[in-house]
């Protein structure tokens, strides 16, 4: 028994309806779930890297700060003192580098408050 073409036609619509919403489906899908987190995880990093170059910025400006400081208000660091003053700023970036350091590698675990059992 041979089926009409119209029916044919009908029942081929529905499967290229099918699959193209299948399509679609997938497509959303990956954007979803992998594109739109990438570009969003992108975009933390980016935030947290030019936050990271403002924060060294001014790190860096205020040394030069406590650096012009002593130069200008002790005069007694004239002359052959004159290396005391940057002797005491790279000791300030050093002390401030290494609690920076060990903040960072103390981890989020060590900082928590401890529970009593």
């Amino acid at each position: 028994m041979r089926v009409p073409s119209w029916r044919s036609l009908l029942r081929g619509a529905g499967v290229r309806r099918d699959l193209s919403e299948l399509r679609d489906l997938a497509v959303r899908y990956i954007k979803e779930e992998t594109v739109q987190p990438l570009k969003d995880m992108g975009r933390y990093a980016l935030y947290g890297a030019l936050g990271s170059v403002f924060v060294g910025l001014g790190v860096l400006f205020i040394f030069l700060a406590v650096l012009r400081f002593f130069q200008e208000q002790f005069r007694v660091f004239d002359g052959t003192l004159s290396w005391i003053p940057y002797l005491i700023v790279a000791a300030l970036a050093l002390i401030v580098a290494g609690l920076t350091l060990w903040r960072i590698v103390s981890g989020a675990g060590e900082r928590r408050v401890k529970t009593t059992k």
